[in-house]
């Protein structure tokens, strides 16, 4: 049986999905995009604000699921433009151990939820 796994410290879902989903020790996250939950805006004035917004949510979602950055075994990143990978990947690494670090794929794409520049998904395990 799966186990939905919301927190109000992460933006609520704006279309027909959760959070994240929690099957046996496996957890599955949605793409997590820079809205503050606190107030529902987007953060979306420099990458560096953008992408640190983005990691705090999924922080929150973890930590939700009683997991860390330390859990996370895959990460998807989605962004707008390639010649912010260099940032983007500055303050993603500044989240987790190097030597433990996830899997990871980094896809440029076309265009993503609500215009933003960075969309983050994980897999993580107990």
């Amino acid at each position: 049986m799966k186990k939905i796994i919301f927190t109000e410290k992460a933006p609520a879902p704006i279309g027909p999905y959760n959070q994240a989903v929690l099957k046996g020790n496996t957890l599955y996250t949605s793409g997590q995009i820079a809205i503050n939950p606190t107030n529902g805006e987007l953060v979306t004035n420099t990458i560096e604000a953008e992408t640190k917004q983005v990691m705090e949510n999924m922080k929150a979602v973890l930590e939700a699921a009683g997991m860390t950055f330390e859990n996370v075994v895959k990460s998807s990143i989605f962004i707008m433009n390639m010649a912010d990978f260099g940032t983007i990947n500055t303050i993603y690494g500044s989240y987790f151990n190097e030597k433990t670090a996830p899997a990871r794929e980094t896809v440029q794409v076309a265009c993503l939820p609500k215009n933003v520049n960075i969309e983050i998904s994980m897999v993580a395990m107990l």
